[in-house]
């Protein structure tokens, strides 16, 4: 959330900002609720008042015995009046809190301007794009010819947006798991975390998910409780830090979990229906990192150099780019999206995003630390995909293909594949 303070005193400002993003704040709108807000406050202070000087009176006038039924008819109505504004008034302020939340973070002065993808900026390519001199197959059609990759089992068992893997797939995938957290652990610093796979909506109010992408979740309920599926393990991870106030020795705080995600990917129907790009259910590593304010950035690019750090261990072709204000999430003031190159469609495509969301989520919340001097502030929370796992399988897949449609798996991975680097195809 934004600083509800800048709506007061620096409304233009603020909406030159959110204008980079092509949203319009509505100043109208806030106006109004404010002005009201402090009608109402006022008002309630003086009948406070009012009431206040009314039940002295009457306990004066029945110390001594006289009559009070008079004062008390007026005290009554004082009350009743109370409790009409103060209804209003807690109408007024749900209504702002919603504005407020409603209203996504300022990009940083230093992310490029434009309306979407099509104005991000390279910033570096890493790795060289292979030649192939036979026609490259997509990831589902080698997955399909080893008969380790089952999309029609999954339809039966579920429904489309999701797969079935077998064998030395589901091992690949496996393997690829524990390779990336003892990367992250191992040689970054990461602190691995097993993390509940539902959370509540406080921890989707937390993270910005709420209340604007509820159509995303998946949403789980019964008498008893109301969850959601978690659309990636930085929810759960980030609200770690929810109404904490940590010390400044505490920080920098490098949190990551392996866990399930799930995304209705509402709005994308027609789009990747194919494969393994775009599902409902699929496997990620994610990486949290909780700061000082002034360390903010520099965390941004090295959470984003430990998510190149996997792609490097995995030799895949890829490319950062810096997103431009339009195409930045809406809890970000900047974030980097690793592409990794797939052959079959020619192009890069997003494995990775890494982000920094300063103290949106923070405020939202109340995630705080303790300064040496004894003062309180935000911190700033920062969240990087170290990488999608499922993308990463593609990526290896249709990369290391050969004419016969054997895979030819990284290096990296012979420790947890008992050395065996290749996926055969049955003759």
């Amino acid at each position: 959330m934004n600083d509800p303070k800048l709506f007061k005193t620096q409304f233009a400002q603020l909406a030159a900002s959110l204008a980079r993003r092509g949203v319009k704040l509505d100043e109208a709108q806030y106006l109004a609720l404010e002005n009201r807000r402090k009608e109402l406050q006022t008002k309630e202070q003086q009948l406070q008042s009012q009431r206040n000087q009314l039940s002295k009176e009457v306990g004066m006038l029945k110390k001594r015995g006289e009559d009070a039924s008079s004062l008390m008819e007026t005290l009554k109505g004082v009350n009743s009046e109370l409790d009409k504004d103060a209804s209003e008034l807690e109408e007024v302020l749900n209504t702002l809190k919603q504005f407020y939340l409603s209203i996504p973070n300022q990009p940083h002065e230093s992310v490029p301007d434009g309306a979407d993808e099509h104005s991000n900026v390279e910033v570096r390519r890493v790795g060289k794009v292979r030649e192939f001199d036979f026609p490259v197959r997509s990831h589902d059609q080698l997955g399909e010819a080893l008969d380790l990759m089952d999309f029609s089992a999954a339809a039966k068992l579920t429904g489309s947006r999701f797969v079935v893997l077998r064998g030395q797939l589901a091992r690949l995938q496996r393997a690829l798991i524990q390779l990336m957290l003892d990367i992250h652990t191992k040689k970054q610093g990461y602190t691995e975390y097993y993390v509940p796979h539902m959370v509540n909506d406080a921890s989707l109010y937390g993270t910005g998910n709420l209340p604007k992408f509820r159509e995303d979740l998946f949403s789980l309920s019964s008498k008893d409780f109301n969850y959601s599926l978690i659309p990636t393990a930085e929810v759960p991870l980030t609200n770690l830090a929810r109404d904490e106030i940590l010390n400044a020795s505490q920080l920098p705080l490098k949190l990551t979990a392996h866990t399930p995600c799930y995304r209705s990917e509402a709005g994308s129907y027609g789009k990747d229906m194919k494969g393994m790009i775009r599902q409902h259910q699929f496997e990620k590593i994610e990486m949290v990192n909780i700061v000082r304010p002034e360390d903010s950035y520099a965390a941004l690019e090295r959470i984003t150099n430990d998510a190149e750090e996997v792609l490097q261990a995995l030799e895949l072709p890829y490319r950062v780019v810096a997103l431009c204000a339009g195409d930045l999430g809406f809890s970000a003031a900047k974030t980097y999206d690793l592409e990794v190159w797939l052959p079959s469609q020619n192009t890069y495509r997003e494995i990775s995003s890494c982000s920094n969301t300063e103290a949106f989520q923070a405020r939202r919340m109340q995630a705080r630390f303790r300064r040496e001097d004894g003062t309180i502030d935000l911190v700033h929370t920062l969240n990087g995909s170290g990488v999608a796992v499922g993308r990463a399988l593609v990526a290896i897949m249709e990369n290391g293909q050969d004419k016969d449609g054997n895979i030819h798996l990284p290096k990296a991975l012979a420790p947890y594949l008992d050395g065996e680097l290749v996926i055969k195809r049955a003759v």
